[in-house]
């Protein structure tokens, strides 16, 4: 690679990122999420919650988790785009594989040193993370029926959330912030319940486009709807389970519920198009929102 190349390629790592990562999208999820599930680990020890220094590490080091897999992302779909989405970058070369590699391997670093100002083990869950996404598109690549079947996909690149969910949950638990109880299931969980509505929403609709990849095509639409409403309830059953003892004002994330039940009532009346999506992504930012209002206020 020439020189010019070399002096290039930080520019088009920063126009991938913007145009296939979406900071204010991505970024603000991946902040969300860590603020919820910290804050509400914390408060559900009877200790009042405030955000530190090592709150702001766990915080970045997910949303550059979530960059990593999204440049991962990029490479494993690349037969497929080249078909389907022919203006991605990997596509048009606006970006080569090297170039993601060569951006993954930095992130790593990044996120390896920042968890080393924490614990060992917070290093070793995050880098838990990256590996097991590593492995999975190993995996894909052998494997055809993991490339194909939406569902066994699903099935095998959700633990990857779970891993950063206990990344943060461990991290506070190997500080000493909280005791590693029970908790430390069902909080990961709700937050997973949560993202997998948003999946299924956005990949749920009467009728299925030649070639695209969406859950309604293998379980039909009623049964994807269902689906996705189930996993809202999920979400409010993990929060029930957690925050009950606190009484009516610890169930106040519950109250989005609302927004999955509009959806799916919208979504079956409707008879045609797609999951009403501002719902769903209301209610992901709503319960998180509402999750992290809750762990300030409370106890």
């Amino acid at each position: 690679m020439s020189t010019v190349a070399v002096t290039q390629v930080p520019a088009r790592l920063a126009r991938f990122v913007l145009h296939m990562f979406r900071p204010w999208v991505y970024a603000t999820y991946g902040l969300l999420w860590t603020l919820a599930l910290e804050s509400s680990a914390v408060s559900l020890t009877g200790t009042a919650w405030r955000p530190a220094a090592a709150t702001w590490v766990r915080a970045l080091s997910v949303i550059l988790a979530l960059l990593f897999l999204r440049m991962l992302d990029e490479q494993k779909d690349l037969a497929y785009d080249r078909v389907h989405h022919p203006d991605r970058p990997l596509v048009t070369g606006a970006i080569t594989v090297a170039e993601l590699r060569g951006g993954m391997a930095a992130l790593t670093a990044v996120v390896t040193g920042l968890n080393a100002a924490l614990s060992p083990a917070a290093v070793l869950l995050i880098l838990a993370a990256l590996g097991y996404a590593l492995l999975l598109a190993a995996l894909e690549h052998l494997s055809a029926a993991l490339r194909e079947r939406q569902l066994l996909n699903l099935a095998v690149t959700c633990p990857v959330q779970v891993l950063l969910g206990a990344y943060v949950y461990g991290s506070l638990a190997a500080a000493g912030t909280v005791t590693a109880d029970w908790r430390g299931a069902v909080l990961p969980a709700l937050c997973v319940c949560v993202l997998l509505h948003y999946e299924f929403a956005r990949k749920t609709a009467w009728e299925t486009p030649p070639g695209a990849r969406l859950y309604s095509a293998a379980l039909g639409p009623r049964r994807s709807a269902v689906v996705t409403a189930a996993f809202a309830a999920g979400a409010v059953g993990c929060q029930i389970v957690l925050f009950l003892p606190d009484g009516p004002a610890g169930l106040l994330p519950c109250l989005t519920a609302v927004l999955p039940a509009w959806g799916l009532r919208r979504f079956l009346r409707a008879r045609r198009g797609g999951w009403p999506l501002p719902l769903a992504t209301g209610f992901v930012a709503g319960t998180h929102l509402a999750l992290i209002v809750r762990a300030v206020m409370l106890p």
